[in-house]
Formats: C-alpha cells, structure tokens, sequence
C-alpha cells in the first residue's frame, strides 16, 4: 500500500451526507487546475472546454461536468490559486447538486484520475504546515464547526483570530528576555561578570508563572463553553425530579408518576440557559430496593452525581419528617456542596404527617414549585451563580482556554519555569538556567505547533472529519 503524500492532490466531501441543496467537493493540491480541466466544460454539449488557469483565481465558473462522454452534472467551480488559499494550494472547489449519489460519482471520476481521498483533517493539516495557520487555530476550526452556543462559538472564533497565538508569542518573548539575561552572562563567565542579579531573574519568572497559572485556571470556564455544564437532578424517588426536567425541557419527555421507581435509568437532554449549555441528565431516586433493575438505575446515577459539574438536589417538602429528614442528611454527609444546590420541592403543597419543625432548613435552601416560574427562574439564576457562569456569554475580550492540550502545554511551561526558580535558588550555574528556561519555551511552543512531532500533529487531526 501507497503511504500518502503531502505532495498528493487530494480530495473530499467538505458538506455533510445527506439529501440539501448542493454538496461541495474541495480538491487541493499542484495537480488541482489539471485534472478539473479534463473534466469541466462551459456547456452542456462537451464542446466548449475551459481552461482553468491562474486568471480564474477568485473567481466561481459556472458549467458542466463531464465523466468522458456522460454528463454527470451541473456545477459551479471556484478557484483559488496558491498561496493565497486556505491549504496554501491551488483549490478547486466544485458546488454540484446535493444527495450522496452525485457527489459521490464525481469523487469516483477524481479517484480515477489519480486524486486521492483526504484523510480525516488532511486540508487543515496542508494549511498549518504551510504556514496559513497555526496549530492552535487549526483546532480552532474544529471547534468553531462543533459549537453549539454563543459563547462556544465567540471562544472558538477568538482562538481562529490569533487571540492565543498572539497571547503564546507575548509570554514567548517574555521568557526569551530572561533567557538572553542568563545567556549573555554565560558567553562571559571566565571574566566573572554579573550581567543581571539572580533575585531579580527569579522575580521576573514568578511573573510570568503567575500570568501563565490565571490564563490555566480559565480552563474551568473554558471546558464548561466548549463542552457545556454536566448537570444532574438527584433526590429520592417521588421527589419531583423528573417533573422539573419535564418543565426544564417544556416536554413530557421522563415519565411522571405518584409510583416510587418509574424511572429506571438516567434521561439526558441539552437545555441553553443564559446562553449556558446545560447537558441535563434525569437519574433514578437514590434509595435502597430489591429490585434489581432498579439498583442497577441508582448506581447509575451514583456515578453521574460523581462526575458532575453540577447536582440539584431534590427533596420533597410535602413528605413526612423523617423521609425529609432523611433527605437532609443525604446532602449533608454524601453530596459535594462545592457543586450541590440542595432545593425544596414541591413548597405549594400541604406538608403530610408534620411532627418536627424544618422551616429553619428552609430559610437556607432554595425553595420551588412547577407551578410557580419565579421559583423557577431563581433556581436557573442560582445554577448559573453556583458555576460563576454569568459573564460566560460577554464577548469581554478575555482569554479563556476551552482545550485540554492547551492548558497542559501551559502547566508543563510553569513546571519548567518552576524548575528554573528551583536552579537558582540552589545556587547552580547558568547553564542549567538556561536549559529550563529553553524547555519551557518548547513547552509553549506546541500550543502553536512551532514545537512539535508528528505523533502530535496525526492524534489531532485524526479527530477531524475528512473534508476539513
């Protein structure tokens, strides 16, 4: 088997599968201009051929495109001439009507003249290894195409406008300084000069130790715009939970019964508050029982209040003392209250079987009925407070990292700063410095890919789809 070649002309489906309007089908590559020229004609009779050549470059062409003698469709082209495209290649890009049987006949006609299929992400990949972007704005498209929210969506465009990559080069030039001080006095260490004192060296890498840790710490806010808030409604059964993921939703989509246990299994639903996506996840109520289909749905649920961003915790104020009280321990000893709402439900209706007094509980824990929105909007104003979410949909202009690979590029940079402070503070020679100072620059380096292996680069792009 033939290894593909960077220097191969390749092409894709850039829309989705499916019946629509039109599909595009993006070539890319030095063969580009030739092979659309053996198959693309200005009319429908195959008489009147045109040449595609850099004087069409930015142009759409409108015409026909031909399988030998067999019309296959009718099609606008646009041309895009090296540099100046978005792989930095010659690029055809042909609009033929939509439906996977056309678009597909005319990849088989490219196959056939020897351009290959793209591998997933291969066109962004051509893009940052010639310098038409950079790593972290190459994940930016990715990212961009997936989001689902405002805030997602003016994250992912910040990072594809250089906002990281102009953040990376500044801290860059910030650590080049403080090398260039330990190196200059290197190259005159046997006329035992000091260039810069070692105090004043390790308070200039605290700084920027201190700017790289804010910018990580982002990283919270970040994932939550990327991916959204794992959210998770818990209680006991009859608690009202799937009740209020129905209202959530203004759907009947979790059954709703006065029979303990009707839901088995967790239910998930995206909601968008405030421009805030919320994945919402309906569990099972947490109790012991006999049955096992049952216990399987709590254990599940269990597990998702383990690995949630957020938990709301109902329970059911019209129930007995003891059930309530039972409910109020659970919160107390078992629940995370960095990310619990402990919430009174049901507060419209008349308590059953009172023998103990529980108005001081409800004075400190939200209180809320179905039937009564300003409750309802209080609790949604509270999940969004729980989170410090409420500036997440501004377009402020703060640098918020939404990537994983970003925020550990970043602290393995303050490690290796952090080693530096290590090597002065332990009285070892520049030179050792001034290698923990270079190793940190690498660090940062692979955020914009100027520092990197193919290893790296082949684990990205893989996660695109084929066509980007």
């Amino acid at each position: 088997m033939v290894k593909p070649s960077l220097y191969d002309t390749i092409c894709a489906i850039a829309t989705p599968p499916g019946e629509g309007g039109i599909a595009v089908i993006r070539i890319s590559g030095q063969d580009s201009f030739n092979v659309i020229n053996k198959i693309f004609f200005r009319n429908n009779k195959r008489i009147d051929s045109h040449s595609i050549s850099s004087d069409d470059a930015n142009k759409i062409i409108y015409g026909f495109i031909f399988d030998n003698e067999i019309l296959i469709d009718e099609v606008l082209i646009s041309v895009f001439k090296s540099p100046n495209s978005f792989t930095g290649e010659d690029i055809i890009e042909i609009s033929c009507h939509g439906g996977f049987f056309i678009a597909n006949k005319i990849i088989t006609l490219l196959n056939k003249l020897n351009i290959r299929i793209a591998e997933p992400g291969e066109f962004s990949k051509r893009a940052f290894l010639n310098g038409k972007i950079d790593l972290s704005q190459a994940e930016a498209i990715a990212d961009l195409i997936t989001s689902k929210t405002d805030a997602s969506h003016n994250a992912s465009l910040a990072q594809l406008e250089g906002s990281l990559s102009q953040y990376v080069k500044s801290v860059r030039e910030d650590i080049i300084k403080i090398t260039s001080l330990v190196e200059l006095e290197l190259d005159f260490a046997e006329e035992d000069v000091e260039f810069v004192n070692k105090n004043e060296v390790k308070q200039k890498i605290s700084t920027v130790i201190s700017e790289l840790i804010r910018i990580i710490n982002s990283y919270i806010k970040g994932k939550i715009i990327k991916n959204g808030v794992n959210l998770v409604i818990a209680g006991k059964p009859n608690s009202g939970k799937s009740s209020l993921f129905n209202l959530f939703l203004n759907s009947d989509r979790a059954i709703v019964s006065n029979v303990a246990g009707t839901t088995r299994d967790f239910i998930e639903e995206n909601l968008l508050i405030n421009g805030v996506l919320f994945k919402l996840t309906d569990t099972a109520g947490i109790r012991l029982s006999d049955d096992q289909i049952e216990t399987e749905g709590i254990k599940r649920s269990l597990e998702r209040i383990k690995n949630a961003d957020l938990v709301l915790y109902l329970m059911d104020s019209s129930a007995p003392d003891k059930d309530l009280m039972d409910s109020l321990n659970y919160f107390e000893n078992y629940l995370d209250k960095n990310k619990t709402i402990p919430v009174f439900s049901k507060s419209d209706l008349k308590k059953n079987n009172s023998s103990i007094e529980i108005n001081s509980y409800k004075n400190n824990y939200l209180k809320i009925s179905i039937n009564d929105n300003k409750s309802i909007e209080k609790l949604k104003s509270e999940m969004i407070n729980k989170l410090n979410l409420s500036s997440i949909s501004s377009q402020s202009g703060e640098l918020i990292i939404t990537n994983l690979r970003h925020k550990l590029c970043l602290e393995n940079t303050v490690k290796e700063l952090e080693s530096a402070i290590h090597s002065i503070e332990n009285n070892m020679s520049g030179e050792y410095i001034s290698l923990d100072l270079r190793n940190a620059l690498n660090k940062l380096a692979e955020i914009t890919g100027e520092f990197t292996n193919d290893d790296i680069l082949n684990s990205i792009f893989l996660n695109f789809c084929i066509g980007k």
